[in-house]
């Protein structure tokens, strides 16, 4: 096995033991919502995921450099003042603009970090469904210098 996948694997495992007491779901949205990981643009991205692209500015804020040196690792964090199910981070920088999906517990924390590749320039999109049923967002241009993906 090489190194990395191991690591990621150990890291990975310590971090479900550490949520295990907490309520705990998931969604595999590559099944659920397939046509959303195949979209070039972040808006086809939304109306294959959520159904509607459609969503309220503001209640939700995005946490995320203006200049990334490096591409390869884009902080991205996401915080929220209402109570959330679902949190789904796009970018337009990458042939597919779906990064990933976070489904919250019940006492979901609304103040999460994730780190991104981007291979360019471009808007980082933070979609977020909030247990009133509505899509809030979050929009911020990142500038990379260093492209993540090879480039």
């Amino acid at each position: 096995m090489q190194r990395r996948k191991f690591l990621s694997l150990g890291a990975a495992a310590a971090a479900v033991v550490t949520v295990l007491p907490s309520s705990l779901t998931a969604t595999d949205f590559r099944t659920t919502a397939p046509k959303a990981w195949e979209a070039p643009t972040s808006k086809e991205a939304i109306e294959a995921l959520f159904g509607s692209s459609a969503a309220t500015e503001g209640k939700i804020e995005i946490k995320a450099p203006k200049l990334a040196e490096n591409g390869g690792a884009v902080p991205i964090g996401v915080k929220s003042s209402i109570a959330l199910t679902t949190i789904a981070i796009f970018q337009d920088a990458n042939p597919r603009s779906a990064v990933a999906v976070f489904e919250m517990g019940d006492n979901g924390v609304m103040d999460m970090m994730t780190k991104i590749k981007m291979r360019k320039t471009a808007d980082v999109t933070i979609v977020a469904k909030g247990k009133d049923g509505k899509l809030y967002s979050a929009v911020q241009k990142v500038e990379v210098s260093i492209g993540g993906c090879g480039g």
